[in-house]
């Protein structure tokens, strides 16, 4: 089993051999560089750390706290948490920094630890390398007794999270209270269950709770995904609820299903939220990854605004987002952000501006899902295996559609007539992820298909 570290963080599976998967010897030395890190760059010595709901979690979490305090550094301890709450945390704390310990999507025998800088925001590239350097140098000073980090906890942040939500000129508290919704909500055994339903009935809605328990034993796949929610879409049905709502173990995802039931396509959870956002603020840029439908694009340029593409990755899209001065951004995974609240995707504040934006039409949700473009996605991928050579793949299929639109600032993205297809080696995992979309879902996953075939020829 892999233990992937990258420029984003440290990610792996618990269990086995150090240098192979997340063992303590591997989150201890992580975590000293990233706290040495932050130590040196920012003088600043407090550090936020807060966890989602993994049956791994509370080891991890003690691993990195009492680290981080062996090098110097003071721990504002958020417990059970959600990525963007603890994004939120750190700059209302003036802390140096944070960790997220979350494997996001991925099932339950993984964990990781996701840094943020002192704006609470993922790491640079550059930020990422430094830290990367520093674990492979083991250049690391531990502090003497007497200057051992402080700690505490506060389990505060959540509520004040949500408070920052209802406070946001767009969340039209009132109109949604007005309608009474009743939701259902998928938490997947995960911090959602803390943070969504406080935020929906502090919203006048009606909540039925799914896998609320926070046990990290996930009831089923935790990537919100269409196929993972046959229990989501049931229960919505069964209890007639206005829609439901499904969100990944670290709550910076989030999906809906229909009233009848359908789901309503996480690519356009993005798409819709930016949709209300336009119309309220007259328009304005728009930003998402390069592997995001071009429905955000055609609902921007509809609203008199701009779309842009950012290599996948939110620290990415947050790049080009700050540069394009974008009104909101994301990525096509239900990955919502909304720069007047934090630069972080946030389901929790996605949630509000979609019910805003359902109460503000008055339509069922399956109603509204017509009125955007309609396409459809193909979404595979392979194993990255060792004899793959991703260059010389890349490179034999620029020359062999040489005549199309091509874009490699993230892998290789071809514009087809008909489509477009996107490979990209995975920052999570050992795969190459292959994403294809057109208005037809059969031409998409052709196009999908061709590209595979390309590579089984050209390994």
């Amino acid at each position: 089993m892999p233990l992937i570290k990258s420029i984003s963080g440290f990610r792996g599976t618990i269990g086995g051999r150090p240098g192979e998967n997340l063992t303590p010897q591997d989150i201890v030395e992580c975590t000293a560089a990233f706290g040495q890190w932050i130590l040196d760059t920012t003088g600043n010595p407090t550090v936020v750390v807060g966890r989602d709901g993994r049956m791994s979690g509370a080891i991890v979490s003690s691993l990195v706290v009492n680290t981080l305090r062996s090098v110097g550094i003071s721990v504002v301890d958020l417990g059970l948490s959600t990525t963007p709450t603890v994004e939120i945390a750190v700059t209302m704390e003036k802390a140096g920094g944070g960790i997220i310990l979350t494997a996001s999507h991925n099932p339950r025998e993984w964990n990781a630890l996701k840094l943020l800088n002192h704006r609470g925001e993922f790491i640079s590239a550059a930020d990422g390398k430094a830290i990367l350097q520093r674990v492979a140098e083991g250049d690391i000073l531990y502090a003497p007794v007497d200057k051992l980090g402080d700690y505490r906890t506060d389990d505060t942040y959540i509520a004040r999270h949500i408070e920052k939500i209802l406070t946001l000129p767009l969340v039209d508290v009132p109109a949604i209270q007005g309608k009474n919704y009743r939701i259902v909500v998928d938490a997947i055994n995960s911090t959602g269950a803390l943070s969504v339903p406080p935020l929906l009935e502090a919203l006048g809605c009606q909540v039925i709770l799914l896998n609320g328990e926070v046990n990290g034993r996930f009831a089923h796949n935790p990537e919100p995904l269409k196929e993972h929610l046959g229990q989501l879409s049931t229960e919505v049905r069964m209890q007639k609820a206005q829609l439901g709502i499904a969100v990944d173990p670290d709550v910076d995802r989030l999906v809906f299903v229909c009233e009848d039931g359908e789901p309503f396509g996480e690519e356009y959870t993005l798409v819709a939220v930016a949709d209300y956002v336009l119309s309220k603020v007259g328009g304005g840029n728009t930003v998402s990854n390069l592997s995001s439908t071009r429905a955000l694009s055609d609902v921007t340029v509809k609203r008199g605004g701009e779309y842009f593409a950012a290599a996948v990755g939110e620290v990415n899209v947050v790049e080009k987002m700050k540069a394009v001065n974008a009104v909101i951004g994301g990525e096509g995974n239900g990955g919502i952000i909304l720069p007047e609240l934090h630069y972080g995707r946030d389901a929790l504040v996605g949630i509000a501006l979609f019910l805003s934006h359902l109460a503000h039409t008055g339509k069922q949700i399956s109603t509204l899902r017509k009125t955007y473009p309609e396409y459809q996605m193909a979404k595979t991928k392979i194993d990255q295996s060792p004899e793959i050579n991703l260059d010389k793949i890349f490179t034999a299929l620029k020359d062999k559609y040489r005549k199309e639109q091509l874009n490699t600032e993230d892998g290789l993205k071809i514009d087809f007539e008909s489509g477009w297809v996107h490979l990209r080696p995975s920052n999570t995992e050992p795969i190459i992820r292959i994403y294809s979309e057109s208005g037809s879902r059969v031409i998409a996953e052709n196009l999908a298909r061709k590209i595979m075939q390309d590579i089984q020829e050209l390994r």
